[in-house]
């Protein structure tokens, strides 16, 4: 794996490699990466012949009271992970490479309808930062291919809708969530939780569980489901931010002939937002 910190080098990098006659597959991170994180490079190997990554902690898409300054760097780590999952080139640029004349003045991409509510609700302008820089990504690359996590579930569902209405010649692809074995969603920001956090944290997955299966067997009174699994997750020590179920497709709030549906969680254990969702299609017995 080579590692390169420029658009020129990046754009020559994969030109050599279209040259060779290679499909290229692109996995955007932020770095701080843990096997999850490698799941997406391996999911991209398998539809492709050569795989990019970035690393890049956007400021875009943090609020001015989120941990920007605290988010781990950890280049050398990730370096080995990627590539023993089988990335062949990594991007890790500055904010000066992603955005040479400032944010201030820097292109917007804006996606409606999906941005509102749910992590956009908590986090304002943070998916404009995140549709921003992906597009930026995914111009530079130009990949056959990109590969997000479904854990980021509203992420996904935006950048989705985004390549769709700017017709850009990606295919997008979601990759289920890896989880621990106590079912705790992988993600970065578990490495800020302590210890007595770190054994309450599951409580979110199973609640999700508790109402996946409660939906299987028939029951469709959502807002009591919900305001049951709410009680036990804040009497767990969470401080809730929303708990939801809603339509896989389009985000907007299930009704009870829907068939596929999106159960999705935030909450805070101490200073620490995890989030994590579970998807139910009622018309597949698996």
């Amino acid at each position: 794996m080579i590692t390169v910190n420029t658009v020129r080098d990046l754009r020559a990098a994969v030109a050599q490699a279209r040259r060779e006659g290679k499909r290229i597959g692109f996995v955007p991170t932020m770095g701080n990466l843990h096997s999850g994180h490698a799941a997406l490079v391996t999911k991209a190997a398998q539809h492709v012949d050569y795989v990019v990554a970035s690393i890049f902690v956007n400021p875009l898409q943090f609020g001015p009271s989120e941990d920007l300054d605290k988010y781990p760097r950890t280049l050398p780590a990730d370096q080995h992970t990627l590539n023993t999952a089988g990335c062949a080139l990594l991007f890790a640029p500055g904010v000066d490479e992603m955005y040479p004349d400032g944010m201030a003045v820097q292109t917007r991409v804006s996606v409606p309808h999906l941005s509102e509510g749910l992590c956009g609700a908590s986090r304002p302008g943070h998916f404009e930062g995140v549709a921003t820089v992906v597009s930026k990504l995914l111009n530079m690359v130009q990949p056959d291919i990109a590969v997000f996590g479904q854990k980021d579930y509203q992420q996904l569902a935006v950048i989705r809708a985004m390549v769709r209405d700017l017709n850009m010649p990606v295919q997008i692809i979601g990759e289920p969530t890896v989880r621990a074995d106590d079912g705790l969603a992988l993600s970065s920001r578990n490495g800020y939780l302590t210890a007595e956090q770190r054994a309450t944290a599951p409580v979110l997955y199973a609640q999700l569980s508790h109402m996946a299966m409660a939906i299987r067997d028939g029951r469709r009174d959502y807002p009591q489901l919900i305001a049951a699994a709410r009680e036990a997750i804040v009497a767990a020590g969470f401080r809730m931010d929303y708990l939801e179920v809603r339509r896989a497709h389009d985000l907007q709030e299930a009704r009870a002939e829907d068939r596929e549906l999106v159960l999705l969680v935030a909450a805070y254990l101490g200073s620490t937002r995890l989030i994590d969702n579970l998807h139910l299609n009622l018309d597949d017995p698996s």
